[in-house]
């Protein structure tokens, strides 16, 4: 079947026709039958260069033959046992030997399984309820950080949630990301009674919008200062800026960390560590609750201990950071010559191109950027063969399998299509 039939059909058993608003591009997606290296083919047989690589976890390319090996001999022995197994022990061991400030660990099944512990966690721990949210940041669908999201919210206009009611959030402060004097007011007006600020160290839901040089470490320090702590959800960062991640690459000391995607080696999983004090506050140990049927599950696990091994084994980091570095230039490169202005932003592997006259350091100058021409921008990369995640808010990652050949066909079709962005302006 062709995409516009498979999408027609699909709307009449699942809700939009897809499993998670951002796919829903319009007026129809494409439905992929298979993945190799840094391409993915849709149904009817055409390729495209994968910018999105399922939203950041896949940093070894499609298809990798090492993790497929690991995940089948997973297989043969079995799947799923409801106890615990070897690999976990040797999993935690890999991840609290290079994380900063990680001494245990609790697997769950996603990122917003992991921020929501944290963030109970972090409120057990305190003795505190109130949270602060940086406008812009995603943390997963879940009630109290469902304020002011990024990413898909943003692309569908709805930054907030029917549903949640008003008693949820209210104990959710929101605040602008690098700016330090919104988080010390926010202290103040609310004295002694917040748990934790969590946020991206990258927010990469909103695009990629780096921390001012300081950032970081001034909300850390202020913080401390008052009793509350720092949680740094790296889900997106976790294993790509570093070994020990953001904390490691900004030299930031976190209280409770969060990590995904890479973790997983493209299967489902949601890691959440701190210091012994704090995580020992979670069941069995402690009277913070977090249970899970697919907690720690054999085949994520597997194929997340042995893209972990890779990363290092290989110095795979050095070869995506001067990869996404080439792409970003390239691109830069590319906005300057045609004249157009607009803003190419990243940091090692994740990039995003603004169409914004002014750099982007925040939720409000990211919602300033022309969302509606950067969809036309994506729609011509698709029909010259590139997928990038189809939305102005969200992060365009590279692989290992991006190699020259990759880079130099995607940045004529970058120009392709931003020239064609200039003509229709």
């Amino acid at each position: 079947m062709r995409n516009e039939e498979l999408f027609l059909e699909s709307k009449k058993v699942l809700v939009g026709g897809v499993n998670s608003p951002v796919r829903a591009i319009k007026p129809y997606p494409f439905f992929v039958s298979k993945g190799q290296g840094a391409k993915i083919f849709d149904e009817e047989g055409k390729s495209y260069v994968d910018y999105c690589l399922a939203f950041g976890p896949l940093i070894l390319g499609h298809n990798n033959p090492i993790i497929r090996r690991t995940v089948e001999k997973r297989l043969n022995s079995g799947w799923c046992f409801g106890t615990p197994t070897s690999a976990e022990l040797e999993y935690a061991k890999f991840i609290t030997s290079h994380v900063p400030n990680v001494d245990k660990i609790r697997c769950v099944n996603t990122g917003t399984e992991a921020t929501m512990t944290a963030i109970r966690l972090a409120r057990g721990f305190t003795g505190r309820d109130k949270i602060i949210k940086i406008e812009g940041a995603f943390h997963g669908a879940h009630d109290c950080v469902l304020v002011k999201a990024g990413s898909g919210a943003l692309t569908h206009s709805v930054p907030n949630s029917k549903g949640i009611p008003d008693d949820v959030t209210k104990n959710t402060i929101l605040i602008p990301f690098n700016d330090v004097d919104s988080l010390e007011q926010a202290l103040k007006e609310n004295k002694d009674q917040v748990a934790a600020l969590i946020t991206e160290p990258v927010i990469g839901n909103a695009g990629c919008i780096l921390p001012e040089q300081t950032y970081l470490n001034e909300i850390k320090k202020i913080l401390s200062e008052h009793g509350s702590l720092l949680i740094l959800d790296e889900v997106i960062t976790g294993f790509r800026l570093g070994m020990g991640g953001a904390q490691e690459y900004f030299k930031v000391d976190a209280d409770i960390i969060t990590m995904g995607k890479i973790v997983g080696g493209g299967f489902p999983i949601g890691v959440m560590g701190a210091r012994n004090e704090i995580m020992d506050m979670i069941t069995p140990s402690g009277p913070v609750y977090n249970a899970g049927t697919f907690n720690g599950h054999p085949l994520s696990i597997s194929a997340g201990l042995a893209t972990l091994k890779m990363i290092k084994e290989k110095n795979i980091l050095q070869r995506i950071a001067e990869t996404g570095k080439n792409l970003q230039k390239g691109l830069s490169d590319i906005i300057n010559d045609i004249n157009l202005g607009y803003q190419v932003q990243g940091i090692g592997p994740m990039f995003q191109v603004y169409f914004n006259n002014k750099p982007v350091w925040n939720l409000d100058d990211a919602k300033a950027s022309d969302a509606d021409s950067f969809l036309k921008y994506c729609k011509s990369l698709r029909e010259k063969g590139v997928y990038l995640p189809p939305s102005q808010f969200e992060c365009c990652f590279v692989s290992t399998s991006h190699d020259n050949e990759i880079l130099n066909f995607s940045l004529e079709q970058f120009e392709a299509a931003l020239k064609e962005i200039m003509i229709t302006r």
